[in-house]
């Protein structure tokens, strides 16, 4: 008997969470042009913005977001080119990161450069932070001068233009809707990511 009530209880508490309901204007927006062929879930960032610093190292939304995806969908991060004097090399760079595959381990390492420590002033500071994280120096440099690099950072440049982008972080799902960051309660960090990654889900079954 308490099996079934145990049972009964966890049916109740998982339909609640799948049936939670997010408001249009509230938690997120419809954007006015629907933008064709996006990736279904993709946030654009900048290592320069503070805001995405704090989402990254403080609040682990994009970590929370792409753990808790469908397993057919993957979540595609953009680097913008429009903050910093270092703009356009960071996004180069982080290209480098996503054909290499190591975002993850340099990206900690890029936010702490530019947001923190200040040691990243130069496209030589940006490779000596991927020669830390592991990837040689020749490897970088080949990465870079590729065409699949080069090809990569105008899809970068041309979704954010389709999208008309104003500011960083901003995350896009399906090509119609974007999360509103400040349309999401603040209860404490892992409160938040939770909440803004069931906001996600949410808007991918839309």
């Amino acid at each position: 008997m308490n099996k079934f009530w145990l049972a009964l209880i966890g049916l109740v508490m998982s339909y609640g969470v799948s049936a939670a309901n997010y408001t249009e204007g509230t938690e997120f927006i419809k954007i006015q042009k629907t933008v064709q062929n996006a990736p279904r879930v993709v946030e654009f960032f900048s290592f320069y913005c503070p805001h995405c610093y704090q989402f990254e190292s403080v609040y682990h939304v994009s970590q929370t977001v792409r753990k808790n995806l469908p397993k057919d969908i993957k979540m595609e991060r953009y680097h913008v080119d429009f903050l910093g004097p270092l703009g356009a090399e960071l996004t180069k760079a982080w290209t480098v990161a996503i054909v290499l595959k190591v975002e993850d381990k340099v990206s900690p390492l890029l936010f702490e450069g530019i947001q923190k420590s200040g040691s990243i002033n130069t496209p030589a500071d940006i490779k000596a932070v991927f020669i830390k994280a592991g990837v040689k120096s020749e490897e970088y440099d080949a990465a870079l001068d590729s065409f699949v690099v080069k090809s990569l950072v105008v899809k970068q440049q041309q979704a954010a233009k389709d999208f008309q982008l104003r500011g960083v972080p901003a995350m896009f799902v399906n090509g119609k809707y974007m999360v509103r960051n400040n349309g999401i309660t603040v209860e404490d960090a892992d409160h938040y990511a939770k909440t803004y990654s069931d906001v996600v889900n949410f808007l991918i079954s839309k």
